[in-house]
């Protein structure tokens, strides 16, 4: 059974320096408030795992917590560029980032190989571009049946994922609905995992089209209401679309952002 526990302490005993990490979600019910306490905890050397990073990961590199960026694509959805981001790959700051950058039929892929338990997965992907000369996880394999050549990319294990949810039952058991993404199989396919959750209930109402986790599949539930924004949570509360206009401005400059690091380390 998932162990409740507060934010702080989910993320104290989850994530490691040193950790491949992946903080999912897709335009909804992003883990924004878990990615923040990592920043304050000063984790570092991580290994920073999703198919869409947007500002919260904008974040965290310009927090100094990132290595690598293991991505299929990158931006402040609706406004632009990661500036951060931008910043540490041409120039290396606060720390240099490795990128390496997939399709995302590829990080659906190896996120679904790793929850099966299976080394690598196989798709026709990739085929025309140049990602095989910029990305070392990529291999070509021939299928055994009809001799067409596929592309094989390897499955993806985090050391631990982090969700964000609408709500979970005092067993553990989560449930997620509307745009859910690749959570699932990020969460399956990880070593631990830390899903937040905007309430924690007596029991879970069944919901058309929604997503179950079982309470034995999640390492930790931490009650964080509002951990989704400024992305937003169905059924709770809209996307804030001028904080992401906002982040625009804050992002664009190393002594504007780092004045806004301080504010959210106080």
């Amino acid at each position: 059974m998932a162990e409740l526990v507060g934010l702080a302490e989910g993320i104290a005993t989850l994530v490691r320096d040193g950790d491949v990490v992946a903080l999912e979600g897709f335009t909804h019910l992003i883990p924004v408030r878990a990615g923040q306490e990592i920043i304050r905890q000063g984790r570092r050397n991580l290994t920073l795992v999703r198919m869409t990073p947007d500002i919260i990961y904008d974040q965290l590199i310009g927090a100094g917590c990132a290595r690598a960026l293991v991505f299929s694509w990158g931006g402040n959805p609706g406004v632009g560029s990661l500036h951060r981001f931008r910043d540490a790959v041409s120039n290396g700051w606060p720390v240099p980032l490795e990128v390496e950058e997939h399709s995302h039929a590829g990080m659906a892929n190896r996120y679904v190989a790793g929850a099966s338990g299976l080394p690598f997965a196989v798709l026709r992907g990739y085929a025309g571009t140049d990602l095989f000369r910029h990305t070392a996880n990529l291999a070509t394999v021939t299928c055994p049946f009809t001799g067409e050549v596929l592309t094989a990319v390897p499955a993806l294990r985090p050391d631990v994922t982090i969700i964000h949810a609408q709500r979970a039952d005092r067993a553990g058991n989560v449930q997620m609905w509307g745009l859910t993404g690749v959570q699932k199989e990020a969460v399956l396919a990880a070593d631990r995992s830390l899903v937040t959750v905007e309430e924690i209930v007596d029991a879970l109402e069944p919901r058309p089209d929604a997503v179950v986790l079982p309470g034995w599949t999640v390492s930790a539930v931490a009650e964080v209401p509002g951990g989704a924004r400024p992305s937003y949570a169905q059924g709770y509360y809209d996307r804030d679309n001028e904080a992401y206009r906002a982040w625009d401005a804050i992002s664009r400059d190393r002594d504007t952002f780092t004045a806004w690091l301080e504010a959210l380390a106080a």
